[in-house]
């Protein structure tokens, strides 16, 4: 979470678990959402892009646009974050889970690939598996306390007929079957031509090439994102009993649909100051 610098120990309190089985209820507190445009707008704005290429992409646009550098930067940032709409919604669901599973692997240290980053489509979501994290408490050397985290992401801010629960259900299967070995492999071939953070090769080997070290943990998360205002309904469809393949988590954000739009204006308007460039 320092990447997004975040305080990880305050994020939990956003988090509160009301309910535990046969599956997580997380239900937060609107005072708490109320705060997130501001407390996730450069958190959220830099899962696209880092200060770094922030700054040095603006400071080679101003050679080419009339305007301030602040203008620039606006624009660079305007090219990385998604149109209002379903990209966006889904994206904020799993930027969301992303602070939710750091959250609850502290005081451990989850870190993993910012893959919005990645994209190839600002409009479309970003591929493979939708959230993952490794905790590797003796890195460099492998143990068998190491934890590799996947949560497959839906969200549901409006009223229609999507089902994020099942679908989630759904999805995380195709994680622990397939998907997620494809998501290493990918990843790995983008590490090769361009950071990943604070992800590095010899990470992700640790878990494809998973004979050549002590056995690891892996956990696997559905995670549906829900508006408070449609979640009576939802919570309907949800499972009766506790799966032993995976965690079935239910966020559910109050105001949801406004608390996303809110963070994404303010993340649009994060530019760098001049006393806090790199």
């Amino acid at each position: 979470m320092q990447e997004l610098a975040i305080n990880i120990a305050d994020a939990r309190e956003w988090f509160p678990h009301t309910k535990e089985t046969p599956y997580i209820l997380v239900q937060v507190n609107p005072e708490h959402a109320s705060t997130w445009a501001v407390a996730l707008r450069g958190a959220v704005r830099r899962c696209y892009l880092t200060d770094d290429f922030l700054e040095r992409r603006a400071g080679e646009l101003e050679k080419q646009l009339p305007g301030t550098n602040a203008f620039c930067q606006a624009q660079v940032i305007a090219s990385k974050l998604p149109d209002a709409g379903a990209t966006m919604s889904g994206d904020f669901g799993e930027i969301l889970t992303y602070i939710y599973q750091s959250a609850q692997a502290y005081p451990n240290i989850a870190f993993g690939p910012k893959k919005w980053r990645l994209k190839q489509d600002r409009t479309k979501p970003a591929p493979y598996s939708d959230v993952i994290h490794f905790v590797l408490p003796q890195w460099p050397q492998p143990s068998d306390r190491d934890e590799l985290l996947c949560a497959e992401v839906k969200t549901k801010a409006t009223d229609g007929a999507s089902e994020p629960i099942q679908d989630a259900i759904a999805d995380c299967g195709k994680d622990r079957t397939s998907r997620l070995a494809k998501t290493l492999l990918w990843l790995k071939a983008r590490a090769v031509g361009e950071s990943l953070g604070n992800v590095e090769i010899a990470h992700l080997d640790r878990f494809i090439n998973s004979i050549d070290h002590p056995p690891a943990t892996k956990r696997f998360r559905a995670v549906a994102v829900i508006c408070a205002g449609l979640i009576d309904e939802e919570l309907k469809k949800a499972p009766l009993q506790t799966s032993a393949d995976y965690t079935l988590v239910v966020i559910v954000v109050p105001g949801l649909y406004e608390a996303y739009t809110a963070v994404y204006r303010a993340a649009r308007s994060s530019t760098l100051p001049e006393g806090q460039r790199p």
